[in-house]
Order: structure tokens, then C-alpha cells, then sequence
């Protein structure tokens, strides 16, 4: 029997969030150190769900605030080898290729400051992730003007020339 669940992802419009999926313990420490070695004065807590023996979420972070969110967001999701990073002072382009070559990532489900919902499956063993809902559904085409606003965009974000 499988059950499928919701989870909202709690965080405020100002965060980024990361959930994705691991494999190892040390997955904590070594998100830890991509983290501030890839972006200075980035914020962020990260939290992840251990699939075998205690079974605990295990966090890191330097935010105490964002920490306590990821450990809480984590709870929420509660499947084996998932994980959430939550940060501010930065975006997840800055990151991904990063965290991407943390040899224990596996798959990255999402990336966004978008509300997020996590799709999940239940069974009698435990959780997993089945897929993420990030933001909204599609409304239309891109039309010549808002082709123009998101060029302007991504020049005043300083991502290009």
C-alpha cells in the first residue's frame, strides 16, 4: 500500500531552497563546506534524513535561524536521503554545479526561492520523494515585452553584459 503526501515547504519569499537527494552521512559536512567555499557570506542552514540506523536528520549551518528551518522542513519531508539547504545572499545558479559534485548527490529535485511542495510516497518501509511542485503552473507565452523585461533582468542581476 503506498500513500501519497504533500508537504509545503515553509520559508519566506526571500529564501532559496535546495532539496535534493544523497547517499551517505557525510553528506552534512561536505554540503557544509561547498557551501561556504563557494559563496562568500552566503546564509544558510542544511538539514538531512538519514535512511539507516537512527535514522535522525542531521543539520549544519552558519544561521541558526535558517538551520532550524531546514531541520524542520527535513522533519516535514522525512525521506531517506533527502536533503534541504535553505540560504540568503546568494542564488542557486551560484551553487548548483557545486553541490552537483558533492560525490554523495545523487539528485537535485529542485532549486528555486519559489513556494515549493514536495510530492511524497509512503509505505510501510518509510518515505520518498517522488518529485517537487516549484512555483506555479504556466500561464501563456512570452510575449516581445516580457522577452525585453527578462533580458533587463538578468543584466541588472549582473548575470549578463
Amino acid at each position: 500500500m503506498v500513500e501519497m503526501k504533500i508537504v509545503d515547504i515553509e520559508k519566506d519569499n526571500d529564501t532559496q531552497v535546495f532539496i535534493g537527494h544523497a547517499g551517505f552521512i557525510k553528506t552534512v559536512e561536505d554540503l557544509y563546506e561547498t557551501m561556504v567555499g563557494t559563496v562568500p557570506g552566503i546564509s544558510f542552514g542544511l538539514a538531512f534524513v538519514e535512511a539507516s540506523g537512527p535514522c535522525l536528520v542531521r543539520s549544519e549551518g552558519n544561521d541558526a535561524e535558517l538551520k532550524k528551518l531546514a531541520e524542520k522542513n527535513a522533519m516535514a519531508i522525512g525521506a531517506g536521503h533527502a536533503f534541504i539547504i535553505m540560504f540568503k545572499n546568494a542564488y542557486p545558479i551560484n551553487l548548483s554545479n557545486a553541490i552537483k559534485n558533492v560525490h554523495e548527490i545523487t539528485n537535485i529535485f529542485c532549486a528555486t526561492a519559489n513556494p515549493v511542495q514536495v510530492i511524497i510516497a509512503e509505505t510501510a518501509q518509510g518515505r520518498g520523494v517522488m518529485g517537487v511542485i516549484d512555483g506555479s503552473s504556466a500561464k501563456g507565452l512570452e510575449s516581445a515585452k516580457e522577452k525585453t523585461k527578462r533580458k533587463k533582468l538578468l543584466r541588472d542581476l549582473g548575470y549578463k553584459m
